[in-house]
């Protein structure tokens, strides 16, 4: 996607921490002239100020796209004061977690063209997955401009209805947590037989991140890549026997956590 407009009327990001940061990098790096970007951030850091984009100066009365990208609990002093881009040709997208499109349209007014959008922390190294939806305002063409935005730290999937949101929380948005979790435990498994704690770490880091990279890689399912590497009978068998519990293993123990995660969600969404 060419990003003529946006380098013709200019990106606000409001806040630009290490999701923001990493946003504006992919946007530099697949072409954006840094001229062309404004930021509000009251702690930049070296690279920022660096980086030759608008910092902390006068923004543009009518810019293409303001991201937003600052603390859900700075939102309420921060947004009010942009409402007047959101009645005239300003698209907003937001990736900041645990406010609804309903919470943004009290800040902004009913009429915003709002894309919301939900990356996951991988984003910092351009590994991300995030998930898009707009609000009723939002046309064809401003997801597509929601999709280029977040392309430059990783893939883009689009969503139906905003409450297909919170699973997607609930599975990508927390799940690198749940990832180092088992790389944690793997570890201390090791070690627990046995290992150095260096050596252990160092290889449960590496069968998680080469493990991952496959199943991404690979046109089979994860059931046939595990297949794959399970001997019936085998040392891996036995060991799934005890993972794949239907009871007491990680099938029922994911669901558990997933849901806890979305009643959480909906929790602090009230």
């Amino acid at each position: 996607m060419s990003f003529d407009n946006i380098s013709d009327r200019g990106l606000v990001i409001l806040g630009c921490g290490r999701m923001g940061g990493a946003i504006l990098q992919g946007l530099l790096k697949g072409g954006l002239p840094a001229a062309s970007v404004w930021v509000v951030d009251p702690n930049p850091t070296d690279w920022l100020k660096e980086s030759g984009v608008n910092l902390n100066a006068e923004l543009p009365d009518n810019p293409a796209v303001v991201l937003v990208a600052v603390k859900p609990q700075m939102m309420a002093d921060a947004l009010p004061q942009l409402s007047a881009m959101a009645e005239g040709d300003t698209l907003f997208v937001t990736v900041a977690a645990g406010i609804t499109i309903e919470g943004y349209e009290k800040m902004l007014g009913k009429q915003a063209r709002l894309v919301r959008a939900m990356p996951n922390t991988p984003a910092a190294i351009g590994r991300g997955v995030t998930a898009i939806v707009g609000n009723p305002n939002a046309t064809s063409d401003d997801l597509d401009t929601a999709d280029a935005l977040m392309t430059g730290v990783g893939q883009v999937v689009r969503l139906d209805d905003e409450e297909q949101m919170n699973a997607v929380i609930g599975v990508s948005g927390s799940g690198p947590a749940y990832v180092f979790h088992l790389i944690e435990v793997m570890a201390a498994a090791g070690e627990a037989e046995g290992l150095d704690p260096d050596l252990a770490l160092r290889l449960a880091k590496a069968t998680v991140g080469g493990a991952g990279q496959l199943a991404e890689d690979s046109d089979e399912s994860p059931s046939k890549l595990r297949e794959n590497v399970t001997s019936p009978g085998g040392t891996t068998a036995a060991a799934l026997e005890v993972l794949m519990d239907p009871e007491t293993g990680m099938p029922p123990l994911m669901r558990k956590a997933v849901a806890a995660n979305i009643a959480r969600n909906r929790e602090l969404g009230k």
